[in-house]
């Protein structure tokens, strides 16, 4: 049924007169009165009936006036709901990540996103790396931002994935600890100390763990943890040292690895069977353009 027939025809039932609605729609009579006859023979009824020289509802008419009014008011609701998604007037959006990316990547990025486009509304997922490829294939996020490099029961799935940024972990140290005079650490200057790892199995701990086999360094793990605050505050309890990102380390006073920098790589990844909302689309754009503070 097409919507150009129903707005015909709520016009001719508004003016009762072939004539004057045909001169309003810019129509010739013969081409309304054949849209009529065509709307009524897909319903099955008849819509008008001739009195005097105009013409009134049927009792299938007025009924189904009121229908096609709410059809197209529908329709035009729809269509300027779709319009917003694609002005950024509106949508939303899921990101998920690692401690990192949501606690100090995503709030400096997101922040002049949201001035831009305050209409778009943000659900944003920490977990570990695997856990949010397996979300974004599940398709319950737009967009993961993990580590390099995935899992090999997810390489060579229908994700799509972009390297972002090389990230820095540095070594936080006790205040009292003399490891504190120094401004870079060496690998066997962690051999038997107390350390405050990220929980097992997240890329972070996987990182670590590989970079002490390779050194053959075995510090004395005291404590596992998620949340980057709390390694933070345990650190400077005196409970031990422990790594983060340089980005949660705004004062600089993390230790840098003089061997060779620790660095990892972050990347985006997305389904590739899925097509991108003007809103991943504008944001994703604001993820790649993003520069980190040095």
């Amino acid at each position: 049924m097409e919507t150009d027939n129903l707005r015909n025809f709520l016009v001719l039932a508004q003016t009762g007169n072939m004539t004057r609605a045909a001169g309003r729609l810019n129509l010739t009579q013969p081409a309304l009165s054949g849209q009529v006859k065509k709307l009524e023979q897909s319903l099955g009824v008849a819509l008008f009936h001739r009195q005097g020289r105009g013409l009134a509802l049927t009792q299938a008419g007025e009924t189904f006036r009121r229908f096609a009014g709410d059809a197209l008011d529908l329709l035009a609701a729809g269509q300027e709901a779709v319009g917003s998604l694609g002005k950024l007037a509106s949508g939303t959006l899921a990101i998920g990540g690692g401690a990192t990316s949501t606690t100090c990547l995503l709030p400096a990025i997101i922040g002049p996103f949201h001035s831009r486009h305050p209409g778009i509304r943000f659900t944003i997922r920490e977990a570990p790396s695997r856990t949010i490829v397996e979300a974004v294939l599940a398709g319950d996020l737009d967009l993961g931002l993990v580590t390099l490099p995935l899992p090999a029961a997810v390489a060579g799935t229908r994700l799509l994935v972009e390297p972002w940024l090389v990230d820095e972990l540095v070594l936080l140290v006790p205040p009292a600890h003399p490891l504190r005079r120094r401004r870079r650490f060496h690998w066997r200057d962690l051999h038997n100390q107390p350390l405050i790892a990220f929980e097992s199995g997240s890329a972070v701990r996987q990182l670590l763990d590989r970079h002490l086999a390779e050194h053959a360094v075995a510090p004395a793990l005291v404590m596992e943890l998620r949340s980057i605050a709390s390694i933070t505050s345990m650190v400077a309890a005196g409970i031990g040292l422990g790594f983060v990102s340089r980005l949660a380390d705004p004062s600089g006073q993390g230790l840098r690895c003089g061997d060779r920098p620790l660095t990892r790589q972050l990347a985006l990844v997305e389904r590739r069977d899925r097509s991108r909302s003007s809103a991943l689309e504008a944001f994703r754009a604001s993820l790649l353009a993003w520069k980190p503070p040095r």
